[in-house]
């Protein structure tokens, strides 16, 4: 049989503003909602820092980055319990949950699967603290059909499968540091809203932005209120603490009217337009931190309302279409929220990403393109071709050498390389300076040598200072599929033209001697990977270019994401592709009227150009 959950905190009794009962020591844990609708926990270690930060400001902004190097792009908004990352402007909700101190986040255990990557995923704490409830009671094994999840745990074998497909995942269990613990409410001094934060502020570039156009806006704030309503004593509260953005969909018009999702709703009865809200009355669906997770759905279909001549400043940019960037436009919404300005926020649409479904008979091969698919073929040097063989084929001998700097090493060109002594090549000396024969770069002979032995290898030369290319570069791409197809659709800005779709895939592998960690294991993240271009005569010759590139091996490398921080992972090659279809939100997507050109000039860049087309 199944097992019930145990020690949850959204089933707590608890006061009605959500705080756990006065005495009771709980533990905390803070959480974010992803986009599948799962609230998904913080690590302890992220957890304690929130509530550091908390115990200072409640109304402050708390820089994950402090603590996991991981989430450096991403600020929580503790007065609209938001999180936003600063490089996107992606804005998600996040709560602050209790459970029993008896239970797996109190006593530091961690439960995780092993997930298609090799690496391991924290379980949902309600589902961590099933898990070890039954691993407690030495159950064999536990069903999470009662959670909605169709899986049974073994603890003999450690593993979770799959009651459709039967597929297995192991699992583990490991320690970690134990969440924080809090007693009853918080103090009233930490009731919202609050005063300024008497604490010592943090100096970090981050929090110092956040904290001084914060206090930039509380300035012109009061400047405005001083010129509206002179000798007004009183700030309406209407708006402070206000959600920042709803945990449903649709559209916040806090500037004079209605609020979709969660919203403003007061039990009991709404506020006079020019009333202000009870003194200690805390509003559902506003910043309350101690909300359990019974409540999420508190305050559906409210309504808001601005007192009469109070300036409302719209920020509508928040979808990537206007002239502000998207992080800026979020940043400016949370600043201005926290300043206590009513702020009109348009919710982001969601990207389009793919086209509608289509039938494997309306696919089609693109024209003049041959083929439908090709594989990475890993190129070698030939062994004739040495090193040596391959610097003195893209060079000519100076006699008379000027007297300024090899940009290579930094020393004199009339003088021995600075790598003399480091390499010891038959046939080169330290003194030979060559010139490159297309664009006329003058270094050491050694110097290019030391160069090449410290690339890819492939018989090709790159000019350190122009970038021009000698020969054919080719990269580090590991082994993956490469397809390519018409499918019957059209991109914005092309609506007279189908659709070229590529689909790139790369699997998981063990890096060779020419990439970062040779023998170590890469993943490859958001694979396959959709990519489109408009299927006219400039799209058409992208996609020979593209195949090209690829096929040298181009496209991708391995390296560190610049989107996640993770290192030896599968990332693109400074050649950019559009893998949004239907929209231009990220923007990696369409319309978009100068990307077949830069595409162009970003493969001219690694030696890809029309002229190979022809060869």
């Amino acid at each position: 049989p199944g097992m019930a959950r145990q020690g949850s905190g959204a089933m707590l009794a608890s006061s009605s503003l959500g705080f756990p009962p006065q005495n009771l020591a709980r533990v905390v844990v803070w959480e974010w909602l992803n986009e599948h609708g799962r609230w998904r926990p913080y690590s302890a270690a992220v957890c304690h820092h929130i509530e550091n930060v908390l115990k200072e400001d409640a109304r402050g902004s708390v820089v994950l980055g402090q603590v996991d190097v991981q989430l450096t792009p991403y600020v929580i908004d503790l007065q609209s319990m938001h999180q936003f990352r600063q490089d996107t402007g992606t804005m998600r909700p996040v709560r602050r949950n209790f459970y029993d101190p008896s239970s797996a986040p109190g006593k530091g255990i961690v439960w995780e699967w092993e997930n298609d990557n090799s690496s391991w995923t924290p379980y949902d704490m309600d589902i961590c603290i099933t898990i070890q409830n039954a691993y407690e009671k030495q159950h064999p094994w536990l069903d999470l059909s009662s959670l909605g999840f169709c899986y049974l745990i073994y603890f003999s074998s450690m593993s979770q499968m799959n009651r459709q497909t039967q597929r297995k995942r192991r699992l583990r269990r490991r320690m970690d540091l134990a969440y924080p613990l809090t007693m009853g409410s918080i103090p009233k001094s930490q009731s919202w809203p609050v005063g300024t934060s008497t604490g010592t502020p943090c100096s970090c570039p981050q929090c110092l932005l956040v904290n001084s156009t914060r206090a930039a806006s509380n300035a012109i704030l009061a400047s405005q209120r001083r010129k509206l309503y002179p000798g007004a004593v009183r700030q309406s509260s209407t708006f402070a603490g206000a959600a920042l953005w709803p945990a449903g969909t649709g559209t916040v018009a806090v500037a004079g009217g209605t609020a979709k999702g969660e919203g403003l709703r007061v039990p009991g009865g709404a506020f006079a337009p020019n009333q202000s809200v009870p003194g200690g009355v805390l509003l559902p669906g506003l910043n309350n931190l101690n909300r359990p997770g019974t409540q999420r759905g508190a305050g559906l279909g409210a309504r808001a309302t601005v007192p009469p001549g109070v300036p409302a400043l719209p920020v509508k940019n928040l979808n990537g279409t206007g002239p502000v960037h998207p992080a800026l436009a979020g940043m400016t919404g949370i600043l201005m929220c926290a300043a206590g300005l009513p702020v009109c926020l348009t919710r982001a649409p969601k990207p389009i990403l793919h086209p509608p479904p289509v039938s494997k008979s309306d696919i089609k091969p693109v024209p003049g393109v041959n083929g439908i698919c090709r594989k990475t073929k890993k190129k070698h040097l030939k062994k004739s071709k040495t090193p040596e063989d391959v610097v003195r084929r893209y060079i000519q001998k100076v006699k008379n050498p000027p007297d300024e700097d090899c940009t290579i090493c930094m020393e004199r060109l009339v003088t021995s390389s600075g790598y003399e002594g480091v390499l010891s090549p038959r046939g080169i000396k330290a003194e030979v300076v060559g010139k490159l024969g297309k664009c006329g770069h003058m270094y050491h002979l050694l110097c290019l040598l030391a160069m090449y032995n410290n690339g890819n290898k492939d018989g090709s030369l790159q000019c350190p200072t122009c970038k021009a290319i000698y020969g054919e570069k080719t990269g580090t791409q590991p082994p993956g599929k490469m397809e390519f197809h018409l499918i019957p659709h059209s991109l914005p800005g092309y609506t007279d033209s189908k659709t070229i779709r590529i689909v790139y895939d790369i699997p998981t592998g063990i890096q060779g001697p020419e990439h970062p960690n040779p023998g170590k294991k890469f993943t490859a993240r958001g694979f396959p990977r959709h990519c489109y271009l408009p299927d006219n005569e400039k799209g058409r010759k992208v996609l020979k270019l593209l195949i090209v590139a690829w096929d040298r091996r181009l496209i991708f490398t391995i390296g560190t994401s610049n989107t996640t921080g993770e290192s030896d992972t599968v990332v693109w090659n400074e050649i950019h592709h559009k893998t949004e279809f239907g929209s231009n939100l990220t923007g990696h997507g369409y319309p978009d009227p100068n990307y077949l050109d830069n595409v162009l000039a970003e493969l001219l860049a690694q030696g890809v150009s029309e002229a190979t087309l022809k060869d």
